[in-house]
C-alpha cells in the first residue's frame, strides 16, 4: 500500500485553466494528432459533470467560453504532450480557426450520460481522416484511440474506474491527523510547489483584471492582502486564485481530485493564515498534508465529478481540519468541525466553473474558520442530528452520499436550466 504523502503526490496535477476545459482540449488534440488535413468537425460526447463544468467557463489564452471553444481550440492549436497543458501554446491565430468552426456550426456538443463518473469521446474529422479519443475515470485517463475507425489502443473501461485514492478509506480520521503530525517533512516537501503555482495564479489575475470580486474584499481589508487578520486573508488568497482560474486567467493551479479549486480550497486558506500568523514551515505543511488527505476523503465517496460543491465542502472540511491542527486541537474538536462542516454546507450545487465558484470559496473559507472556531470552543452540532454520523469518518461518508447518488435529480435539473439557455 502506497504512503499517504505519496497518494497526494499521485493525485496533485497541475492544471492550465480549470480542469475540465482542459481535459476537453487534451481529447480533441490527441484525437487531431491522429489525423493529417484539414479540420472539418469536432464531435463531444460528454458525462454530465465534465458537460456541466465546462459549460462556460474560461479557457486560458482565449476570450472564448465553454465546451466547444475548448474542443476547437484544442483541435486547432492544443498540444496533446502537455496534458492539462494542452491550451498553453494556443495562438491567437488559432482562436481566430476555433471560432470559424464554431460559429460554422462544426463543432458538436452531446450530453451523453449523467453521472457522476468521467466519460469524454473527442472525434475530429479532417479532409485525411477521423481521430477518436475516449477519456474515463479520471481526466486524463485514455482509454480508447482510433483511427479511420480502426483501433490503435484499448484499456479496459473496468481498470479506468480503479481509483488510486481508494486506500484513504481505510483509514480514521485520528489516523490521518497523526500521520499528518508525524510524517517526515521531506516525503511532503512537494506540498510546496502549490504554494507557489497557486500564488502566481492569484497575482497574474489581479494583474490582468480579472479578479473584480477580491479587489472588492482587498478593499475591504485596509487594501492588503495579508494585514494579520488571518480569516480575510485566507478568503482573499483562496477567493483570488478561483476567480482568476475561472477566467481563463493564463496561468497554472495546482490540482488534487482532479479540481484546482479543491486544491485551492484546501491549501490556500492555510496557506494564508501560516503567512499572516507568522507560522513555521513545517506547521504549515503538516497542516496542508492533513487537509489534503481529508479532501481526498470525502470525494472518496462523493465522486469526482457531482452536483455537490466539492470545492467547498471537501476542500472547506480539510481546511477546518487544517485549522483544528494548527490551534492545538484534540479528537473531539476534530470531530466537532466535520460535524459543524456537514451541518452546514452539505448540498451546496455545482453549477459548473463560472465566476459563482468564487463565491463559493468565500463561503467555505468563512465556515471553515467558524467552524474550528466553534469546535475550538467545544460547540458543534451534535452527531446526533440528521446527516451526521457517530464518527467523523461516517459524517464524511454521509457527506459524499448525499453528493453521489443523493443529487443525480439535481444534477439533471441543473442541466436542463443550462440546456434551455441554447
Amino acid at each position: 500500500m502506497k504512503t499517504l504523502a505519496q497518494m497526494i503526490f499521485d493525485d496533485m496535477k497541475v492544471a492550465f485553466g480549470v480542469t475540465e476545459p482542459g481535459a476537453i482540449a487534451f481529447a480533441s488534440a490527441k484525437a487531431r494528432s491522429l489525423v493529417d488535413g484539414e479540420i472539418m468537425s469536432v464531435t463531444l460526447d460528454l458525462n454530465s459533470g465534465i458537460y456541466k463544468n465546462a459549460f462556460t467557463c474560461g479557457i486560458p489564452n482565449s476570450t472564448e467560453l465553454g465546451n466547444a471553444y475548448a474542443a476547437a481550440l484544442g483541435a486547432v492549436g492544443g498540444d496533446p504532450a502537455l496534458i492539462l497543458e494542452a491550451l498553453e501554446p494556443v495562438t491567437a491565430a488559432d482562436n481566430e480557426k476555433a471560432r470559424r468552426l464554431v460559429e460554422g456550426g462544426k463543432v458538436a456538443v452531446n450530453l451523453d450520460r449523467i453521472t457522476s463518473t468521467i466519460f469524454i469521446r473527442a472525434t475530429v474529422q479532417t479532409t485525411g481522416g477521423v481521430g477518436e479519443v475516449t477519456i474515463e475515470g479520471n481526466h486524463t485517463n485514455i482509454t480508447l484511440m482510433r483511427k479511420n475507425g480502426e483501433v490503435l489502443f484499448a484499456a479496459d473501461p473496468v481498470a479506468a474506474e480503479e481509483d488510486p485514492c481508494e486506500d484513504i478509506k481505510k483509514y480514521t480520521l485520528k489516523q490521518l491527523v497523526e500521520y499528518a503530525k508525524t510524517v517526515p517533512l521531506e516525503e511532503i516537501a512537494f506540498l510546496k510547489r502549490a504554494f507557489k503555482v497557486d500564488s502566481e495564479l492569484f497575482e497574474e489575475g489581479r494583474k490582468a483584471g480579472k479578479t473584480p470580486m477580491t479587489e472588492t474584499l482587498i478593499a475591504e481589508n485596509g487594501g492588503k492582502v495579508y494585514n494579520g487578520d488571518s480569516k480575510k486573508s485566507a478568503a482573499i488568497v483562496a477567493v483570488g486564485a478561483i476567480e482568476a482560474r475561472v477566467a481563463g486567467v493564463p496561468r497554472a493551479a495546482m490540482s488534487i481530485t482532479g479540481s484546482g479549486s479543491h486544491g485551492i480550497l484546501a491549501m490556500m486558506p492555510l496557506y494564508a493564515v501560516c503567512k499572516a500568523e507568522d507560522r513555521s514551515e513545517e506547521e504549515l505543511l503538516r497542516a496542508v498534508c492533513l487537509s489534503c488527505l481529508v479532501t481526498i476523503y470525502i470525494k472518496e465517496y462523493s465522486g469526482r465529478l457531482s452536483a455537490l460543491c466539492g470545492c467547498t465542502l471537501a476542500g472547506g472540511t480539510g481546511t477546518a481540519a487544517g485549522l483544528i491542527m494548527l490551534r492545538g486541537g484534540g479528537d473531539e474538536q476534530y470531530f466537532a468541525a466535520v460535524c459543524n462542516m456537514a451541518a452546514s454546507l452539505t448540498g451546496m450545487i455545482c453549477h459548473g466553473g463560472n465566476p459563482g465558484c468564487a463565491l463559493k470559496a468565500l463561503v467555505g473559507v468563512n465556515m471553515a474558520f467558524d467552524a474550528a472556531l466553534l469546535a475550538m470552543a467545544g460547540t458543534s452540532v451534535h452527531c446526533c442530528h440528521s446527516i451526521m454520523g457517530s464518527t467523523p469518518e461516517k459524517t464524511m461518508q454521509n457527506m459524499g452520499y448525499i453528493a453521489s447518488p443523493g443529487m443525480v435529480e439535481t444534477e439533471r435539473h441543473i442541466l436542463e436550466i443550462m440546456q434551455d439557455r441554447k
